[in-house]
C-alpha cells in the first residue's frame, strides 16, 4: 500500500481506506457478516485476487477482521471491527452525495447498495406513526427493514415475524422504491397494504445539476 505521506487526517484515512474497491468492501459489511464468495458476488467487477488483497488490507489496518460463525453454520466470514464501523456515517454521507450524481450508467444496485440506499433515502416525515417491520427477500439476500415513528433501521438476516416479505431480486425492488412501479402480483406476503406504504417512504434524490466548464 502507498501512502501520501501527509499528516493530515483526510490523507491518513485515505491511507486506510483509498484504494480502489476498499470503501466498497466496507459498504458491504456495513449490514453484517459476510462469507468471501458473497463478498465477491457483491462486487462483480471485482476480482477475487483483489479482493483478497483488500480485505489483507483492510485487516492490517484494524478494519476488518474474520471470525468463524457458531453452529450450525461454522462458516467463515468477514465482519467489520469497531474502527470499521466509525466509517459507517462517511461511508452514508458519501452514498448521500453520490446519490445526487447524473448517472451514466445503467446497471441496478448491488442488494448492499441498494439496502443502503434506503438508509439515505428515508423520509422520516412520511413515516411518522408507522410501527413495521418488513423482511426484503432480494435473491438470496435476506434483510430486515424496521420503521419506529420516524426512525428506520435495516441490518442483514430475516425477522422470524415480520409484518410483511417483500419478494424481488434487486433490479426489480429498485424500480418499486426508487422507480414507482407497481408492486407485481405476488410480492408481497404478510400486509400488503402496509408494504405499499412501505415502499414509498424512500424518495429518490433530485439529481445535482452538472456546471459548464470553463
Amino acid at each position: 500500500m502507498r501512502s501520501y505521506d501527509d499528516p493530515c487526517g483526510v490523507a491518513r484515512a485515505l491511507d486506510a481506506v483509498g484504494e480502489r474497491w476498499a470503501l466498497l468492501v466496507v459498504r458491504d459489511l456495513l449490514l453484517g457478516p459476510k462469507r468471501f464468495t458473497d463478498l465477491a458476488a457483491g462486487l462483480g467487477g471485482m476480482s477475487q485476487n483483489v479482493l483478497a488483497q483488500r480485505l489483507r488490507d483492510l485487516e492490517s489496518r484494524g478494519i476488518v477482521r474474520r471470525r468463524v460463525l457458531g453452529p450450525p453454520s461454522g462458516a467463515r466470514v468477514y465482519e467489520l471491527t469497531d474502527a470499521g464501523y466509525e466509517l459507517e456515517e462517511t461511508v452514508l454521507a458519501l452514498a448521500r452525495w453520490g446519490s445526487r450524481a447524473p448517472r451514466h450508467e445503467r446497471a441496478a444496485l448491488t442488494a448492499d447498495a441498494f439496502a443502503l440506499a434506503l438508509r439515505t433515502t428515508f423520509d422520516a416525515d412520511a413515516a411518522g406513526g408507522l410501527r413495521a417491520t418488513v423482511v426484503l427477500h432480494l435473491g438470496p439476500d435476506r434483510f430486515t427493514a424496521e420503521v419506529d415513528d420516524g426512525r428506520f433501521r435495516i441490518s442483514r438476516g430475516e425477522a422470524a415475524d415480520p409484518d410483511a416479505v417483500l419478494v424481488a431480486d434487486a433490479a426489480t425492488a429498485q424500480g418499486i422504491v426508487f422507480g414507482g412501479a407497481d408492486l407485481p402480483a405476488g410480492a408481497v406476503r404478510g400486509d400488503r397494504a402496509l408494504a405499499a406504504r412501505f415502499v414509498r417512504l424512500f424518495p429518490r434524490p433530485e439529481p445535482r445539476r452538472e456546471s459548464a466548464a470553463g
